[in-house]
């Protein structure tokens, strides 16, 4: 009983410490995806040029995509228009960071890693773009004046971005956002003080065991931070720490192999390679040139569980609300299920159905953005895309295989055939 209790202390101080920043970021997430023209990126990032590269690498800093939810996006912006280089960068600098996780960041980690982090994005985007440039020659292609993807323009709402905020992208992340939390509990509990730091599991021995176990995993950006924060606590080294939060929530399985599908071998080869190289240059610099005391007072404060960077009824607030809409979202997920199929089993008898195999959707946002997509089409009646399957189920009246299949390439995934 004494570990569970501890352990639960521990998931809530966390949590606590987390929750605020958490909301604030998701609100400015709000903020930009209402406020930001949807033909914005197509419109500067379609030449293989420096100011393609970076403007993607500074348009997708404060965007909070993960690794999962950035790959759509990505590729979509390759085939609206946009040059293999800028793409490669917004895949690079977006899922390292973003307003959210800057914010967690500085809450957990202190000012130093929040500044460093952009950074380190910033570089690393940049140089992907260019380095991909170089390596391949592409003609620049035409921009479709047409938005291949959606939407239906309406005014800005307070409605719209808290909907955004509070409800889809919450219910983008809230997944990985427990298990994060889950595990730096487990991590703050079970493994002693110090423990890295004992063992001198540090410098660049460090950093390359931190890389190897961080490039297949999927953590997401915000997620990562309280378990960097912990590990941090455990005798990690700044610079590991770094090589974590840069490696673990730009890369993982599903993202190299759908890059790799979508845009080449030699671009995920660049793509990891500028990841690998960046986060232990950077890492390095970290441990070897910035001053070991710009870390202390964070790791002071922790280790005395003095959480005073925020009123306490503040933190306690938040977490109320932040659980409150994690119930929310997965009772509607739930909810969504149920319809679904009772909706699927009511046209099953009189209107055909069909399957396709579509792969590069790994999250609820892909799948949400599959059938959102799908049922705009002429004839169809409802829609199921299953991410974790890599299938989607369409049900409806004169469906064309050949226009199924241009609409989900258009939303930035690989069409594989029917099933």
């Amino acid at each position: 009983m004494g570990f569970i209790k501890e352990y639960f202390i521990a998931l809530f101080n966390l949590t606590a410490d987390m929750a605020p920043y958490l909301l604030l970021g998701f609100l400015f997430a709000g903020l930009l995806k209402v406020f930001l023209p949807a033909n914005l990126m197509s419109k500067y990032l379609g030449k293989s040029s420096f100011s393609s590269v970076l403007n993607a690498t500074i348009l997708g800093i404060p965007l909070p995509l993960c690794s999962c939810g950035v790959l759509p996006a990505g590729i979509s912006l390759h085939k609206n228009g946009a040059s293999k280089g800028a793409s490669v960068s917004f895949l690079v600098s977006t899922p390292q960071t973003g307003v959210d996780s800057i914010l967690v960041t500085w809450s957990m980690l202190g000012l130093p890693f929040a500044i460093i982090r952009p950074i380190a994005a910033l570089f690393t985007g940049v140089a992907g773009g260019l380095l991909t440039n170089k390596i391949e020659k592409e003609k620049v292609k035409p921009v479709d004046p047409e938005p291949l993807v959606e939407t239906k323009k309406q005014k800005p709402s307070v409605k719209e971005i808290f909907k955004y905020a509070f409800v889809e992208m919450l219910n983008d992340i809230a997944k990985w956002l427990i298990i994060g939390l889950l595990i730096a509990a487990f991590i703050e509990v079970l493994i002693p003080d110090n423990f890295f730091s004992e063992f001198q599991i540090s410098g660049i021995l460090g950093m390359l065991i931190i890389l190897v176990a961080s490039i297949p995993l999927y953590v997401c950006a915000t997620s990562s931070v309280p378990i960097a924060a912990v590990l941090l606590l455990k005798g990690i080294s700044p610079g590991a720490l770094l090589v974590f939060l840069m490696a673990g929530p730009a890369t993982n399985a599903a993202a190299i192999t759908v890059i790799g599908q979508n845009m080449g071998k030699k671009t995920v080869a660049i793509y990891l390679s500028v990841l690998i190289a960046g986060s232990l240059l950077f890492g390095l610099l970290i441990d070897y040139l910035l001053p070991g005391n710009w870390f202390m007072p964070l790791l002071e404060t922790m280790n005395g569980h003095e959480h005073s960077l925020l009123p306490q009824w503040l933190n306690y607030l938040s977490v109320a609300f932040l659980t409150f809409m994690l119930v929310y979202n997965y009772y509607n997920r739930i909810k969504h299920n149920i319809m679904n199929k009772k909706a699927k089993s009511e046209f099953s008898m009189d209107i055909p159905a069909l399957k396709i195999n579509v792969e590069g959707m790994t999250c609820q946002h892909c799948k949400r953005k599959v059938e959102e997509g799908l049922l705009e089409m002429d004839g169809v009646s409802t829609v199921t895309a299953n991410p974790d399957a890599n299938t989607v189920e369409i049900y409806g009246h004169n469906l064309k295989l050949q226009s199924i299949q241009k609409t989900v390439e258009e939303l930035g995934y690989d069409f594989k055939g029917k099933l």
